[in-house]
C-alpha cells in the first residue's frame, strides 16, 4: 500500500509529540516507563486499560498527570460494595419550574462524563455497578430512562486492582474484562527509583505539567492509527498466535492441558491494532513482528482462563503466552 504523506508526517508529529507527553510524566512519575508507553497505545487505539498492581505505586497520580499532559476532563470513582449504578452514570432528577408548576425531569450527569476516567479498585463493587460502565465502554454512551446520552470523546476507562487483597471483593466477569484492551501489571520500582521517588516527595519540588496534545488532536491521531497499513503476515501472526491459546484450535499439548478457554476474536483486533499504535509511537507508517509480541503479555493476559490442572501445578497465563512465543514462528513475509 502505497504511504501517504500528510499520514507519514502525522506519524512523525506523534513520535515527536510522544516524546513530549512522556517527558512531561517523568517530571512527576518516576520510572515506569514500560506502563505510560502501553497506556498511550490504549489510548490512542481508543482500547481501555485494566491496571493491577499494589498499592502505592502512583497509579493514580500516573493517571491524572497523563490527563494534565493530554489536557483532558480526568474523573475517579472510588468503587465500594454499597456504589450504586447512578453513582457512575448520574440520575435523573424531578425539579418544579417556578413559573409554570410544571414538573419536569432532568438528567443530572455523573462521573463517567469525563474523558479519562479513573475506576479505582472495581472488583470491589457489586457486579451490578460493574456492569453499569459496560455500556459507556463499549458504546460510548449512558441510557437513563428513555433518554441516551453520548459521551464526549476520546473516552478512556482506567481499572485498578490489587491484587493482594481479594476479601470483600467481586471478580469481573469474563464479558467485562473481554472489554479491556490491555491488562497492565504495575511492578515495584527499582532501588535507584525508589531512591528518586524519595528524594523528591519529600522534598519542596513542585513540578508543572505543561499541555502536549488537546481532545481533537488526540482523536485525529486516533483515526491516523487506523489508516496505518498493517501486512497480511503481520495479522496471521496475530491470528495464529490467539487461535492457538484455545484447546479446540490447538496443536500445542500444553495448551489442551492448561487452559479452559481462550482468547477471543478481540484479542487478535487489538493486537493489530495495538502494533500499530506501537509502531507510530515510534514513527514508523507500519508495524512489524516486534510490535505485536511487545503487546502480547498485556492484550492476552486477561483472556486466558487456565484449566484446574494449570492451576493445580502453579501455571500462570503469562508463562502460557511466553511458551506460545517461543513456540509459534511468525510468517513468512
Amino acid at each position: 500500500m502505497a504511504e501517504n504523506k500528510n499520514d507519514v508526517n502525522a506519524v512523525n508529529e506523534l513520535a515527536a509529540a510522544t516524546k513530549k507527553i512522556k517527558a512531561e510524566i517523568a517530571k512527576v512519575i518516576v520510572g515506569q516507563e514500560k506502563v505510560i508507553h502501553e497506556m498511550m497505545i490504549a489510548l490512542l487505539s481508543g482500547g481501555h486499560v485494566l491496571l493491577i498492581g499494589v498499592p502505592g505505586l502512583a497509579k493514580t497520580l500516573m493517571i491524572s498527570t497523563l490527563a494534565q499532559a493530554l489536557d483532558l476532563k480526568f474523573n475517579r470513582i472510588q468503587f465500594t460494595p454499597d456504589l450504586m449504578p447512578s453513582d457512575i452514570t448520574g440520575t435523573e432528577i424531578l425539579e418544579e419550574d417556578k413559573t409554570t408548576g410544571n414538573r419536569i425531569f432532568r438528567f443530572v450527569s455523573g462521573p463517567v462524563f469525563c474523558n479519562i476516567l479513573l475506576a479505582d479498585e472495581i472488583n470491589r463493587t457489586p457486579p451490578k455497578t460493574q456492569a453499569a460502565l459496560l455500556q459507556a465502554m463499549q458504546e460510548h454512551e449512558v441510557s437513563a430512562g428513555d433518554r441516551t446520552f453520548k459521551l464526549d470523546m476520546p473516552f478512556f476507562v482506567l481499572s485498578t486492582q490489587n491484587p493482594i487483597e481479594q476479601e470483600g471483593t467481586y471478580p469481573l466477569p469474563e464479558a467485562q474484562l473481554d472489554r479491556f484492551m490491555l491488562n497492565i501489571f504495575i511492578d515495584y520500582p527499582s532501588e535507584q527509583e525508589e531512591l528518586e521517588i524519595v528524594r523528591y516527595t519529600t522534598g519542596a519540588r513542585m513540578p508543572v505539567v505543561e499541555t502536549v496534545l488537546d481532545s481533537a488532536k488526540i482523536i485525529e491521531l486516533q483515526n491516523l492509527v487506523r489508516r496505518i497499513p498493517a501486512a497480511d503476515y503481520i495479522i496471521q501472526y496475530a491470528i495464529d498466535i490467539v487461535r492457538n491459546t484455545r484447546p479446540e484450535t490447538t496443536k500445542l499439548d500444553y495448551v489442551k492441558r492448561w487452559v479452559r478457554w481462550g482468547a477471543g476474536p478481540r484479542a487478535g483486533q487489538f493486537l493489530t491494532l495495538g502494533a500499530k499504535t506501537s509502531a507510530a509511537l515510534d514513527g514508523r507508517v507500519t508495524p512489524g513482528i516486534d510490535d505485536i509480541k511487545g503487546i502480547l503479555l498485556p492484550v492476552l493476559r486477561h483472556r486466558i482462563i487456565t484449566s484446574f490442572t494449570a492451576d493445580a501445578e502453579g501455571i500462570t497465563t503469562d508463562e502460557i503466552i511466553k511458551r506460545l512465543l517461543d513456540d509459534i514462528e511468525p510468517p513468512k513475509k
